[in-house]
């Protein structure tokens, strides 16, 4: 009984990598994330939206769950699942300006729910409230805005495959030649060789796909991949201090391997918004 007691921390411990993810679950909820996005652009693209839709609903219930954790932070879920909903599902017909009109129907009804809550933390709860709105449904508006145009699964494969490549690439460097530390105070598993990885493959993985997909020049993805990088860094950074300041570990456990979903959209929302400026301005 001893042994196989033994032998299972050291199992676990085989299965996690030194980047502290069970490589494995990852690798698998990945390709199978990654297969059914694919899927969806190439065969009818606008069911993006929809997947779109249902990852901000969870990560949206995701940090409404660690605010109330960590921080003793109520926010309106029901206001806010709907209202994102909203920003998402009427940025598809009326753009941007469908949009904004939700988010600002949204924040009023935030406003107007927290009065049963009495003055004690109404600021706190009101101002958590709308700093959920614009972090994760506003965001995810320009994830939306990207599949809208006629070569949008292209736009949403470079978006995409460009966040992919810099966690893929500042992973394997990260492990194999992390020495100096990024970020020590922040996240102390980052590091600066990490993030040289990140920009090799990231911006090679947009070029790939500017140039093949989207028949734009070279210099296009040089830049897209330069910024899409550091925005998923910063986004990446951004929610470790969340984390630590709320005193939890993930966001959630949704996907085995990854945390919550919250733990991969933090990445993924920031550059949403840089990939759509950077491709409308220059596609």
């Amino acid at each position: 009984m001893g042994a196989v007691e033994s032998r299972a921390p050291a199992a676990a411990a085989e299965r996690t990598s030194r980047a502290g993810r069970n490589l494995p679950a990852a690798v698998a909820v990945g390709l199978t994330l990654g297969g059914g996005i694919l899927l969806a652009l190439f065969t009818a693209r606008h069911v993006f939206v929809g997947i779109v839709a249902a990852a901000l609903a969870v990560g949206t219930w995701e940090f409404a769950g660690a605010l109330r954790r960590g921080g003793g932070i109520t926010v309106p879920v029901p206001v806010l699942l709907a209202g994102g909903q909203a920003m998402l599902w009427l940025s598809w017909p009326y753009g941007l300006d469908g949009a904004f009109v939700a988010l600002a129907v949204t924040g009023l009804a935030c406003l107007v729910w927290r009065f049963r809550g009495g003055a004690n933390g109404y600021v706190r709860d009101v101002t958590a409230a709308l700093f959920v709105l614009c972090y994760l449904p506003l965001l995810a508006c320009f994830a939306v805005a990207l599949v809208l145009p006629q070569d949008g699964a292209f736009r949403v494969l470079a978006f995409m495959v460009t966040v992919v490549c810099s966690d893929i690439g500042g992973y394997v460097a990260g492990v194999l030649f992390g020495r100096h530390a990024m970020a020590p105070t922040i996240s102390p598993k980052k590091s600066w060789e990490g993030f040289g990885g990140s920009v090799l493959l990231g911006v090679a993985g947009a070029t790939a796909v500017v140039v093949l997909g989207l028949d734009a020049p070279a210099w296009i993805g040089l830049l897209l991949g330069g910024a899409v990088v550091l925005t998923a860094t910063v986004g990446d950074l951004a929610e470790s201090l969340m984390k630590r300041d709320l005193g939890i570990k993930d966001m959630g456990t949704t996907l085995p391997g990854h945390g919550g979903l919250m733990d991969r959209l933090d990445s993924l929302l920031p550059s949403a918004l840089v990939t759509w400026c950077l491709l409308t301005a220059l596609v």
